[in-house]
């Protein structure tokens, strides 16, 4: 898992040129791994091969959702600069908001998406069942916290970095 996620921060900061933006993605990975193991805690399940599995799989679509947030953050507040070359405060907070707006539909079919792709798994009985609902589980809970947390956390950390900035 450590490993994992090492790879995933240098793809981050190769795709963004920047450690702070690879590092604020990075701060919802853990956020979004704690839904995963609610859920998991909750079924009663062990952790496993099969829920490392689940938990590898979340952080990367997890590690999706704050690129594309974070892309469009960025343009957003690219087209704020391009009004305007010095925006204000209020300017900035207002291009963060409409940037993050932007995401909430498409985040939203994607987060259904893979949860009804997943409930059958869930909710299914027979052979080999046991080992798949070990990696829906996690990514189910997580699926659940992450696209909150990438909708609320990402833009209020990126407007405190650009506000100290």
């Amino acid at each position: 898992m450590p490993i994992t996620l090492v790879i995933i921060f240098m793809l981050l900061y190769v795709t963004f040129k920047s450690f702070k933006q690879a590092l604020l993605i990075m701060v919802t990975l853990p956020l979004a791994l704690s839904g995963s193991l609610w859920l998991v805690w909750a079924l009663g399940f062990n952790l496993s091969t099969a829920v490392g599995v689940g938990m590898i799989a979340l952080a990367g679509v997890a590690a999706e959702f704050g690129v594309v947030m974070m892309l469009y953050l960025n343009q957003a507040l690219a087209e704020a600069r391009r009004a305007n070359s010095k925006p204000s405060l209020a300017e900035l907070q207002q291009a963060i908001m409409q940037g993050a707006v932007q995401r909430v539909r498409p985040k939203a079919m994607t987060v259904l998406t893979i949860i009804a792709g997943l409930l059958p798994i869930m909710l299914s009985e027979g052979t080999g069942s046991e080992v798949m609902q070990r990696i829906a589980a996690p990514m189910i809970g997580g699926m659940i916290v992450a696209p909150l947390l990438s909708l609320l956390v990402i833009p209020a950390v990126y407007w405190l970095y650009l506000k100290r900035w």
